[in-house]
């Protein structure tokens, strides 16, 4: 009878909580034959409660973040977001003409994802220097090679401060940036400049100082790109760079930065398609188990989103199938899939994750998992699909003239 008595509380408890959408506070107490008897309640999550009431397609759509054509919406990017309920919608330059058109770019993505369960993240490379998508009439900022040869950490700081604010500025909500790739290699076509520098210390601490100050103003980082492009002397945009270094000699160096970040609570890691013959000669990092699941998550104890640099580069599709790709990627340990460009390609990888979940080749365990970390995420940096009215351009080149009088770049 008494164990009857404390369910009957236990679940009147737990519908009164899912009422209220919220965590029930103190622990209930009952009085039973005299004796105080304490009732613990489960907390209920709510992430998990949203990941149960997904569809299968719903899921599949917050596997994968997509790139777009033009300056305004078009039937593609409305048909990722209403009908495959993406994840998210990165931006270049191509589809950056000027402020305005810029933020009324974004509120239309938004007003798109307005009745899907889950918000979009809007992203974009904003690093500094040569690799930005500002609109030309913000002043640029400094690249990390002057920042890392100042290496002064409020610099440095400040600098992902101003980066975080410009986003936030447009409607943005994460940033592919900082890059902890050590410059080791004079002859790299691909990092060069965008690294802090040649020293493990210096990219580590200067590029903590810039993911804490992205994060600041509720940009969500993304370092990148695991576990380490510097010495490399192939560009993965045009074919696949070989990295001949084994796990004893990448912790010791290029691991560095990426555990300081995961230290100090790194919220999602890219990796890189480069292939580490000696640890899996197979596979490129961001299609290997042994790369992503065993090393970054087992070793590192990487518990956050692990997002793919974009598929459509030809370090993949000149050896790959972009589907069988995606497929293999998120059986490594992936958890969002990056496919940058043409509609053709996305629509792809969207149908063969789906088909991969229908034959089993991904498990139901497995999708679940990776939807509940990103959907973690959205919730833990309160991404929603408001709009911005208006943009104050004059605002943030006054910060950027500050930081450049600082710094003397």
């Amino acid at each position: 009878m008494q164990k009857s008595i404390i369910g009957i509380l236990i679940i009147s408890s737990l519908l009164l909580s899912a009422c209220n959408n919220s965590v029930p506070s103190p622990i209930p107490k009952v009085k039973i034959n005299d004796e105080i008897h304490n009732v613990k309640v489960k907390p209920i999550d709510l992430v998990q409660k949203k990941v149960d009431s997904m569809s299968l397609d719903e899921k599949i759509g917050q596997l994968v973040i997509v790139g777009m054509d033009g300056y305004t919406i078009n039937n593609n990017i409305t048909n990722l977001i209403k009908q495959h309920k993406v994840s998210g919608v990165i931006l270049f330059r191509k589809n950056v003409e000027n402020s305005n058109q810029l933020l009324s770019l974004i509120n239309s993505i938004k007003i798109n994802n307005s009745l899907n369960k889950a918000p979009l993240f809007v992203s974009v490379d904003e690093e500094g220097g040569r690799v930005s998508r500002m609109p030309y009439e913000i002043k640029e900022l400094p690249s990390n090679q002057i920042i890392g040869n100042k290496n002064n950490p409020d610099l440095s700081y400040n600098i992902g401060k101003i980066i975080g604010e410009e986003l936030k500025t447009y409607g943005f909500n994460m940033d592919f940036a900082p890059v902890l790739d050590i410059n080791s290699n004079p002859n790299n076509p691909i990092i060069g400049d965008r690294s802090f520098g040649n020293n493990a210390k210096i990219v580590s601490k200067l590029g903590i100082k810039t993911m804490k100050g992205i994060s600041n103003n509720n940009i969500i980082p993304v370092v990148k790109h695991f576990p380490g492009h510097g010495d490399t002397s192939v560009d993965s945009h045009v074919g696949l760079p070989l990295v001949s270094k084994d796990l004893k000699t990448l912790n010791n160096f290029e691991l560095l930065p990426f555990k300081e970040a995961i230290k100090n609570n790194a919220d999602a890691i890219m990796v890189a398609h480069i292939l580490l013959n000696k640890i899996d000669n197979s596979n490129p990092a961001s299609m290997s188990k042994l790369v992503i699941t065993d090393i970054l998550r087992k070793k590192l104890k990487f518990n956050g989103v692990v997002i793919t640099d974009d598929m459509t580069m030809a370090a993949i599709i000149k050896y790959n199938d972009i589907g069988d790709a995606a497929i293999k990627s998120f059986n490594a340990g992936s958890d969002i899939i990056l496919v940058c460009h043409e509609y053709n390609n996305e629509l792809k990888v969207i149908n063969s994750l789906k088909a991969a979940v229908q034959s089993k080749t991904i498990s139901e365990k497995r999708l679940n998992d990776s939807v509940y970390r990103i959907l973690k995420l959205k919730e833990k940096y309160k991404i929603n699909n408001d709009m911005l009215n208006t943009i104050n351009t004059n605002k943030i080149n006054r910060i950027n003239n500050k930081i450049k009088s600082f710094s003397n770049y």
